[in-house]
């Protein structure tokens, strides 16, 4: 049975949300509104790129994209070894995280599913539905 997610991140759309209207009104009332226009610009291209997190299963991948799906990242369960349910530490943040000895995916909250290729990558995706996430990916490797 196909396994799909979405998380929304709520609080990098809201940061952004704040962000925008006072970026705005201050540069509105420097009288400069075009650079307004581009800093709405370039905070909707971030909450395009990184403002929801999907999961997917199905038979023969996991897949997870950010987004609208430009970053995103696809592994054969064929490679898996492992899944387990973690919690991220505060400190990782959200996005995407390169660091020493796994990569991490996240859009929101401290959740997340770790795994563990053949190669000996690991790698954690954030999830607000961390267990729905590892026993699907389980579920796949035992077929």
């Amino acid at each position: 049975m196909p396994y799909r997610h979405t998380q929304f991140g709520w609080v990098i759309l809201a940061v952004i949300a704040l962000a925008d209207v006072l970026s705005s009104v201050i540069v509105i009332a420097a009288g400069m509104a075009w650079v307004a226009l581009l800093i709405l610009g370039g905070t909707a291209a971030v909450f395009l790129l990184f403002g929801w997190l999907t999961s997917e299963v199905d038979a023969t991948h996991l897949r997870m994209r950010f987004g609208v799906g430009i970053i995103r990242r696809n592994w054969a369960l064929t490679r898996l070894r492992r899944a387990d349910v973690v919690r991220n530490p505060w400190w990782i943040g959200w996005g995407v995280r390169f660091m020493p000895g796994r990569t991490v995916f996240n859009v929101s909250g401290f959740s997340a599913v770790e795994f563990e290729t053949d190669a000996g990558k690991v790698y954690r995706i954030g999830s607000d539905d961390p267990e729905g996430l590892r026993r699907a990916i389980t579920a796949a490797l035992e077929r």
